[in-house]
This record gives C-alpha cells, sequence and structure tokens, in this order.
C-alpha cells in the first residue's frame, strides 16, 4: 500500500504599498508564494506547482502575478529574502532624529 497525495505552502515575501486594482486605495499588500509539493509516505519529494500573488490588506482582492514581476516587486518593495526591509537596523529607535546633549525634547 503506497500513501501519497500533497501538501501546500504559503510563504509571504514582502508587504508592499502599492494602489489597489479593485478598491483603488493605496494601501499594504502582502507578496505571496504558494508551493504545491507531492507527498509520499506523507514527506514532500518535489514540488510540482508554484504560484505568486499580491493581497491587499484594506479589501482582500487578490491578483496573480508571474515570477518575473513578483521579483521585480520584492526589489522595488526593498526587502530581502528574510522579509525586512533592507537597510534598516531591527530594533528601537529607528525612527527617532539625533538628539543634542543637554536638551530635553519635552520641553518646549
Amino acid at each position: 500500500m503506497i500513501i501519497f497525495g500533497t501538501k501546500g505552502y504559503l510563504y509571504q515575501l514582502a508587504m508592499l504599498t502599492l494602489v489597489c486594482g479593485h478598491c483603488g486605495n493605496p494601501s499594504a499588500h502582502t507578496l505571496r508564494k504558494r508551493v504545491s509539493k507531492f507527498t509520499l509516505f506523507f514527506i514532500p519529494v518535489f514540488p510540482y506547482s508554484t504560484k505568486h500573488s499580491t493581497q491587499c490588506t484594506f479589501c482582500g482582492a487578490e491578483q496573480q502575478v508571474t515570477k518575473e514581476q513578483a521579483e521585480q516587486l520584492q526589489i522595488q518593495g526593498g526587502s530581502g529574502p528574510d522579509g525586512q526591509p533592507r537597510g534598516q537596523a531591527q530594533g528601537y529607535g529607528q525612527g527617532q532624529a539625533q538628539q543634542q546633549p543637554g536638551q530635553n525634547p519635552y520641553q518646549r
């Protein structure tokens, strides 16, 4: 008896700010990759389908894109392979202005 089947994996590649083609709002979109793999005895053996799409976080509309378009959007969005923005350190105080010594930022 051979047990075989399929399993789907969903990867979030980037968060992009785009104008939605459905609702017309400039909002965040998730760039996703769906990979379907053939399994044998519940072990993924090889992928047989890969699809890329963007989904609007405002209205939920999803649009299929090609692999080349997805790569271009990922480069334009400025995110790395792990989904984190390039060139920015992780942690606190990323957007704060530099303060001169002796100045209190809470005084007027």
